[in-house]
């Protein structure tokens, strides 16, 4: 459970305003005193992320933010990074102090999660200090309530089970590959080890590729591209699937027969991670770009460039080469995103095996509601090379 990487995980986000129990609550749910409990209005400043257990559903990302009512300069820098929280937000608990009867911060942040699809679960805290009938708020706020006492750690048993009952199904794609493949199926997949790979493992997407398939009963053969040649030789029968890093994608294609299913760890991510769909119809943009149009390259972490490095490197050149265009490529990398995007012309996106699936799919969200195509890097690549056909074709094959 603690090694599940946090981008697998169901992401509860906790929001209420200062001294509501925000903090309280989440020791309570973990059981844990990991976030700082004070009486003093703001304790709570950069959203907390504690990792849990919450069966049936397994694995979560509990998220403590600050009051959306904090105040000042520094009170709206906090609260600003509390509206991020959305971007990967599950489902979310909204928490109540009984004393209060003012309701506005509520009402507002109650028609932004509306907005973005996110359920809501309204927590009324302090039961052991005073006790309100719940259905008065649930009329008016139209969202289930549980009342808590935080502090004693009374309900806190059946607030699980209200987040079991109330969390979406689909906060994360059931499988990766596997449901490409049939049982018993050869799957090879060609990862370069080259200077960007960390020293002594394999990149995350690869490594959690090899784990669908095998759970899907599939059989996984893993080379670099300098043994593919050979692996084929030795093999009795074609594989069922061949999956490749995309920087390396031209040079696989070349080698396999055609009637090879071909996909790449990128593409699998977009599917897995986004909208497949609609980054297909973004990589068709690239033929369009023309100079001086801006071209924003964003990653979903922050790693050392070294030489070579596809998004600072590789990218930039295969889209000149294949535009012939003078571009102005900018970089974005980590979690916070460009605010305004209009001023480009195309988004190419990396993999993001480090963002939850709510925070890729708000991202194409915010791409298609300022009108701007959106891509990721495995899908532009095949479309530069022209490839996206035989790689779409292998994307529907079982």
């Amino acid at each position: 459970m603690i090694k599940t990487p946090k981008a697998n995980r169901l992401h509860i986000g906790i929001f209420g305003k200062r001294n509501s129990g925000k903090s309280s609550l989440i020791n309570a749910i973990t059981g844990q005193e990991m976030a700082l409990v004070s009486d003093l209005a703001g304790t709570t400043t950069d959203p907390v992320y504690k990792a849990m257990e919450l069966l049936p559903i397994g694995p979560v990302t509990m998220i403590d933010t600050a009051g959306f009512d904090d105040e000042g300069v520094v009170g709206e820098l906090r609260v600003k990074k509390s509206r991020e929280v959305l971007d990967k937000t599950d489902i979310a608990l909204v928490v109540f102090a009984p004393e209060d009867d003012e309701f506005s911060y509520e009402e507002d942040w109650l028609e932004q999660f509306k907005k973005r699809n996110i359920p809501v679960i309204g927590v009324l805290n302090k039961l052991d200090i005073m006790e309100k009938d719940l259905n008065g708020y649930e009329e008016k706020f139209n969202i289930p309530f549980i009342s808590v006492s935080a502090k004693e750690k009374r309900n806190i048993d059946e607030l699980k089970k209200v987040i079991i009952k109330n969390a979406p199904s689909d906060y994360e794609m059931k499988y990766i590959a596997r449901d490409l493949v049939k049982s018993k199926a050869l799957v090879l997949l060609v990862a370069p080890q080259d200077i960007q790979a960390p020293k002594g493992r394999l990149i995350l997407p690869q490594v959690q590729t090899i784990r669908d398939l095998l759970d899907g009963d599939a059989m996984v053969l893993t080379v670099k591209l300098t043994e593919l040649e050979d692996s084929l030789k030795v093999l009795k029968g074609k594989p069922d699937l061949v999956i490749t890093d995309s920087q390396v994608f031209q040079k696989v294609n070349e080698i396999l027969d055609e009637d090879v299913p071909l996909t790449s760890f990128s593409i699998l991510m977009a599917r897995f991670k986004g909208d497949l769909e609609e980054l297909v119809q973004g990589a068709e943009q690239i033929d369009n770009l023309k100079d001086g149009d801006k071209v924003l390259i964003a990653e979903a972490c922050t790693h050392h460039a070294l030489k070579g490095d596809i998004g600072r490197e590789k990218l930039p050149n295969w889209l000149r080469e294949r535009t012939g265009a003078e571009l102005d490529i900018q970089i974005n990398a980590g979690c916070d995103f460009v605010e305004d995007l209009s001023q480009f012309k195309l988004i190419i996106h990396c993999g993001a095996c480090m963002f939850n699936r709510k925070q890729m799919v708000t991202r194409i969200e915010k791409a298609k509601e300022s009108g701007i195509p959106i891509t990721n890097y495995g899908v532009a690549i095949a479309h530069m090379k022209g490839m996206l056909q035989r790689v779409m074709k292998a994307m529907n094959s079982k």
